[in-house]
């Protein structure tokens, strides 16, 4: 990548006036990808034959400005379905399988003139906070290889953070886009649920997934999230709601003026690493710079949130895991010699650790003797959740905080111990329970450990355009991230 071709916006540009070639940009990502792939390991495959035939193509053609996405390389989470490449949701139970459809946003960027380059990794079917679960590789943190980029969509920010490609799409169900983007110094943000459909998008637990757009600016993420947003009706989830047009709004405007961002107690006392804490608080000298003015919320029922969603998460997430049984499709061991036998070797053998955790406590969370204690109870503490959000937005019109209560840790740190893991996503939880959208903005570098940190906004359901205008005026306030420093050593 060069300084012409950093960002996909500028990119595109280029490549509409005729300034450069599509087949140069996919072959300047190409090169990048050779150069730090070795070490970063963000793909789970790429496809590099297929991104330069269909590179070509475009060229023989000519720009074609109805597409807003003409000739851009970008990635894909890899539990996002592609009829023209596996799809194994860095798995081994789904290691060869080949879907025979496109998920509904790849097809939306497959007409926008969008070219994936290959899928990304992930946790095992997502099920993870930093992309040491995967049956494939562990990736790594592009501003410390010894480092996790986050997860479970680390392949992804990971990719962005590298240079690899000029965007990227991965999923959010508690964090996903939000916590990586945060670790790897890059933009994220999850969309309101219902905002992009679902179809084709692996489930996790099917209450909170929302796919989005992970880029280096904030105009990346709303020329990604413009053409996967929309109604489907695939979808029943999915809402028909107009699109606004988000990337031309950006510049509407140019400071935060009569903005009301509100700061809940409960995310920003007591559980903050020091520098997180000295990186945010600079942040929001900024946007009070910027004109925004800054009041204090309480949202009593924040400090339940992680026990509401592990309960809900797995339980969501072993109902969907039981289609994977060894009778329909993926992977079936073949010693077994008995139906009973096939499913406890099949299952036990192809799911990791973790999925195979998520999916007992799941089930026992669902069971006859416990439904009411634990499932319904945690249904009933969603929707005091999802209140606090109602009522802070009658006194603020957007909500800061914290992405993560520290920086990216090291690989096999927390790996043994999940419940440490599962609280690191106190921050990002809540947003998913509520249905509502957020975006994560890189804020600087801790000042100890010299690692990116990031914080969220987060907006009522529907306000994608408010966060994505918020995001862009922050991001010409806070100073911009030097390039990730392993990669320059």
């Amino acid at each position: 990548m060069n300084d012409k071709t950093d960002t996909l916006c500028a990119t595109r540009d280029l490549i509409l006036s005729g300034q450069i070639k599509v087949t140069e940009v996919v072959q300047s990502c190409l090169e990048r990808i050779r150069k730090t792939e070795p070490v970063i390991q963000a793909f789970v495959n790429i496809q590099e034959v297929k991104a330069l035939d269909l590179a070509r193509k475009m060229d023989e053609q000519g720009p074609d400005k109805d597409k807003p996405l003409w000739g851009i390389p970008l990635t894909l989470k890899d539990n996002i379905c592609t009829r023209d490449q596996r799809t194994t949701c860095g798995s081994k139970m789904l290691e060869n399988f080949n879907p025979c459809y496109d998920a509904t946003l790849v097809r939306k960027l497959r007409e926008a003139g969008a070219i994936f380059l290959g899928k990304t990794n992930l946790d095992e079917f997502a099920e993870g906070s930093s992309t040491e679960n995967s049956a494939h590789k562990k990736t790594r943190n592009p501003w410390d290889l010894n480092k996790v980029p986050g997860g479970s969509s680390g392949g992804s920010a990971a990719s962005i953070a590298a240079g690899q490609s000029l965007g990227s799409v991965g999923t959010d169900t508690g964090g996903s886009i939000r916590q990586p983007a945060s670790f790897c110094g890059v933009f994220g943000m999850k969309p309101t649920y219902g905002r992009v459909s679902r179809y084709g998008v692996v489930a996790l637990a099917s209450s909170m997934d929302q796919a989005g757009p992970i880029a280096a600016n904030t105009a990346d993420c709303a020329a990604i999230l413009q053409v996967i947003s929309g109604h489907d009706p695939l979808d029943s989830t999915s809402m028909d709601v107009p699109v606004p047009d988000y990337l031309s709004s950006l510049e509407r405007r140019t400071d935060l003026k009569g903005l009301r961002v509100g700061l809940p107690a409960q995310y920003w006392e007591g559980k903050l690493d020091s520098e997180v804490e000295r990186v945010c608080s600079k942040a929001l000298e900024q946007i009070s710079l910027a004109g925004a003015e800054t009041v204090t919320l309480d949202m009593p029922h924040t400090p339940h949130a992680v026990a509401v969603y592990e309960i809900i998460a797995m339980a969501e997430s072993s109902s969907n895991m039981a289609r994977f049984d060894g009778v329909k499709y993926g992977y079936r061991d073949k010693e077994a010699r008995e139906l009973l036998d096939m499913y406890i070797k099949t299952r036990s053998r192809a799911f990791g650790e973790e999925v195979q955790r998520r999916i007992m406590i799941g089930s026992y969370v669902l069971s006859a003797g416990y439904y009411d204690a634990y499932f319904k109870k945690a249904a009933q503490v969603r929707r005091l959740i999802y209140q606090d959000f109602i009522q802070a937005f009658e006194y603020c019109d957007l909500i800061c905080a914290p992405v993560s209560p520290f920086t990216a840790f090291r690989l096999g740190e927390m790996v043994d111990d999940p419940l440490q893991m599962y609280l690191l996503d106190i921050f990002t939880v809540s947003l998913n329970l509520a249905g509502m959208a957020g975006i994560t903005v890189p804020a600087g570098l801790g000042d100890r450990t010299d690692m990116p940190v990031g914080i969220q906004l987060m907006g009522p359901a529907f306000s994608e355009e408010l966060l994505l205008q918020t995001a862009h005026v922050l991001e010409n306030y806070l100073p911009p991230l030097p390039s990730p420093r392993a990669l320059n050593e």
